[in-house]
């Protein structure tokens, strides 16, 4: 679709836009109705969004804050104030399933008809499968739910990634590492995600991007961390708190806060668990350095295999 949008940018020498909305038009409804559970699981974080579109090549990306104004707003005044006056639009690109307007009450055929008495070009993308399976952020969020990073990969054309800055945590982790006598301790990177609500959650074997030339590979918690205090520096929000297997030397004990990396999630090991005490906890981390280890050895036999 987005390859679509830059072929005809071009062809018309405008710059290619994607229109997007934060939050969510249903997060949105859900706060309103004070109903949390109709809120859809976040897939990726606004910077993540935004960062994939670049890469897609998109030339602009135009962010509208959805609010009381917005979901108000009747479909024949989105067309004339947000695309007609706001943007500029001389063509339009949707899906097949693209509604908009108070109550969505607008479609493909009021924007068709719009576009031809208003002067640009209005266009529909028929649905995108891979292996039969409909391409959509209902199935990306299905899949990650499930745990099957294979699944999210192959929808997503890519593995399913996280990115940000590092933040300081409680360092809990180097704690654990000591009373574990491993030196340099846990220490993990702890990411923020921005929503409460995560569709991806448990342990998973990492590769890091954004410490040394080549991938780090590691294990890393996306949730709430059960087993800790919820009062703690993080106020209780989600982390993705990641562990190197193997800590890049030329960064040094701090190296690593500030940076802005990217963790993929090759892997789901298991869901979150509850510990009872430091010394499960440690056991359990220590359990799962293992099986991200197992997991990247593994890989690597069917890598070499392929390759002969």
């Amino acid at each position: 679709m987005l390859a679509l949008l830059n072929n005809e940018a071009r062809h018309r020498r405008v710059p290619s836009c994607v229109l997007t909305f934060e939050p969510h038009p249903r997060d949105y409804f859900a706060g309103l109705l004070k109903k949390p559970e109709l809120a859809p699981a976040r897939i990726a974080t606004l910077r993540d969004k935004l960062g994939e579109l670049a890469a897609c090549g998109v030339d602009k990306c135009v962010v509208l804050p959805f609010d009381a104004r917005l979901s108000g707003l009747p479909p024949e005044d989105f067309i004339d104030k947000v695309l007609m006056h706001g943007l500029g639009a001389r063509y339009v690109l949707v899906g097949d399933d693209f509604r908009f307007g108070v109550r969505r009450s607008g479609d493909y055929a009021m924007l068709d008809t719009a576009g031809a008495a208003r002067g640009f070009d209005v266009a529909r993308m028929n649905s995108y499968e891979v292996h039969g399976l409909r391409v959509s952020s209902s199935a990306v969020r299905d899949a990650l739910a499930c745990g099957n990073m294979d699944a999210v990969a192959a929808l997503l054309g890519r593995p399913y990634s996280i990115s940000g800055h590092v933040v300081h945590g409680r360092k809990l982790g180097r704690e654990l590492g000591q009373c574990a006598d491993r030196q340099g301790g846990f220490r993990t990177l702890n990411l923020r995600f921005s929503h409460w609500k995560p569709a991806a959650s448990g342990i998973f074997a990492v590769h890091v991007h954004g410490l040394a030339d080549a991938p780090v590979a590691g294990v890393a918690n996306l949730g709430i961390r059960p087993s800790l205090d919820p009062s703690d520096v993080n106020g209780g929000r989600v982390l993705l708190e990641t562990h190197c297997l193997d800590w890049p030397a030329q960064l040094g004990a701090e190296g690593a806060y500030g940076k802005i990396i990217r963790v993929d999630l090759l892997h789901k090991l298991h869901d979150e668990r509850k510990y009872e005490s430091l010394d499960a906890l440690t056991t359990g981390i220590a359990r799962d350095c293992d099986d991200a280890r197992a997991f990247f050895a593994s890989t690597r036999r069917q890598t070499t295999r392929d390759r002969i």
